[in-house]
């Protein structure tokens, strides 16, 4: 291995963090290992374990994607107790080229590297041309989007916070929910809902609409919807796909993703095989006259686990 040409890439999610070597744009896939946060006093730490068991190679660049919002060189995660700067990581990785992306941005830099066998189709749409623009949606452990744009002069991934405006009401039983979760967090934003603890809210409010509040862990949710036995579990999955429909459909409309919409993040994963049977796609395109509209928008899931990792390769490489 030629440390010149090396790179360190990490995925640093609100859970866990995942660290890699790429060559270029290809990520090595026997160097990808997994920290969990919650044993790690913040990323430096993380990042010289992980070097010492690559015998501490020398990284031409170094990127780290961040489930939070970036600011002049700096990153704060939302769901977890951890600062990052550049200087840090250009310290700690010993590399010339340093850069922190937003999560989401980093999905938009990866989805022209992603093999076929790596998408799941959702929503069947039309074919938007090599300049069209994409979106990508991510829905793990918080909820954010954002659009990829592929011109003439290069690709171009803005950050954005979308998780935390506020959730769509289009009916009194969403008027419902949005007072259950203002009285739970003091706001009822989209991420709420739309996330691994977004299961567990809807669950909760669901069960107490039902006469007697319950409330399960994501996990036991999506458990519960695998068995088919439950119904406040079915119910549960069929009002967060009708919801999440909503919202990509929302934000479909404010970036024109003709390139297709992308939904990554492991609670996308886990719902994605009941999308087809919960309402996804009609409450994706209802959006009145625009409706046909919307048919131009084909929806997959990233199913790539690794795909935020080759958005730091790739965006490092385009520094080159």
């Amino acid at each position: 291995m030629t440390p010149s040409k090396v790179s360190l890439v990490a995925d640093i999610g609100g859970t866990n963090t995942r660290v890699a070597l790429a060559q270029g744009t290809v990520i090595l896939a026997q160097t990808v290992h997994k920290f969990r946060n919650a044993d790690h006093p913040g990323l430096a730490a993380v990042l010289k374990l992980y070097l010492r068991r690559q015998d501490d190679v020398d990284c031409d660049g170094a990127c780290v994607a961040v489930a939070g919002p970036v600011r002049d060189g700096r990153a704060t995660l939302t769901n977890l107790n951890w600062a990052i700067d550049r200087a840090m990581l250009a310290e700690v990785a010993r590399a010339e080229r340093v850069a922190i992306l937003n999560d989401l941005q980093a999905q938009g830099h990866a989805l022209d590297h992603l093999e076929k066998s790596g998408l799941r189709s959702v929503v069947a749409g039309q074919d938007g041309g090599p300049h069209a623009a994409k979106l990508v949606i991510g829905v793990g452990t918080g909820f954010n989007a954002a659009p990829v744009y592929n011109t003439e002069t290069g690709r171009y991934v803005p950050p954005s916070e979308a998780g935390h405006g506020n959730l769509p009401v289009l009916d009194e039983t969403d008027l419902r929910l949005s007072r259950f979760l203002a009285d739970a967090t003091g706001f009822a934003s989209v991420e709420d809902v739309l996330s691994g603890r977004g299961l567990t809210h809807l669950y909760s409010w669901i069960s107490q609409e039902a006469g007697e509040r319950k409330d399960l862990s994501p996990v036991q949710v999506m458990d519960a919807v695998a068995m088919g036995r439950d119904p406040l579990a079915r119910r549960t999955g069929q009002a967060f796909s009708r919801l999440l429909g909503c919202v990509a459909g929302n934000l479909a409309l404010a970036t024109l993703p003709f390139g297709g919409v992308f939904l990554a993040g492991g609670v996308s994963r886990a719902i994605a095989p009941y999308l087809g049977g919960f309402g996804f796609e009609a409450a994706f395109r209802d959006k009145g006259r625009f409706g046909s509209f919307m048919e131009q928008f084909s929806v997959s899931i990233v199913e790539d686990d690794f795909a935020a990792l080759t958005g730091c390769a790739s965006h490092l490489a385009g520094l080159s």
